[in-house]
């Protein structure tokens, strides 16, 4: 028995269900701050990227090197703003919101099916319909103009 009259096991309990502080997740005003910063973050080599082109026009009189740098600046933007919006990993432990979960289903029904068996003892000469359908499709005729 413990001090206040609780066994150990009860106390163990307690501390199993325990939810530690380290354990929260963050907040979504702390998650906003982040993606702002990195939004800002990334968005912030833009404008000196411009001024990057313009004093290397200026240096080597050469437009190619100052379209190059204006060009990697382009989808700045574009990629802070995806950057920016995508959310915090999820954990192993969080559950999966999508509704539709596969059922287990098979391709192939699993009712039991004949099996057709073919018996040994089958004429294997031709009869008169298979006969009269190989001279029919013999007689058909070509493409037209032959």
């Amino acid at each position: 028995m413990a001090q206040d009259g609780t066994s150990r096991q009860s106390a163990r309990e307690d501390v199993r269900r325990a939810v530690l502080i380290t354990e929260a997740h963050t907040s979504v005003e702390e998650q906003h701050r982040a993606r702002v910063r990195k939004y800002l973050f990334i968005m912030s080599f833009r404008i000196p990227a411009l001024v990057l082109a313009a004093l290397a026009y200026a240096a080597w009189q050469n437009p190619w090197i100052a379209m190059a740098i204006v060009g990697a600046s382009i989808p700045l933007p574009w990629m802070a703003v995806l950057i920016a919006n995508d959310r915090p990993p999820r954990s192993d432990d969080e559950p999966s919101r999508y509704g539709w979960r596969a059922q287990n289903t098979t391709a192939i029904e699993s009712s039991a099916h004949p099996v057709v068996t073919v018996d040994a003892d089958v004429d294997d000469t031709p009869t008169a319909e298979a006969a009269t359908r190989a001279a029919v499709t013999a007689k058909r005729p070509g493409p037209v103009g032959t």
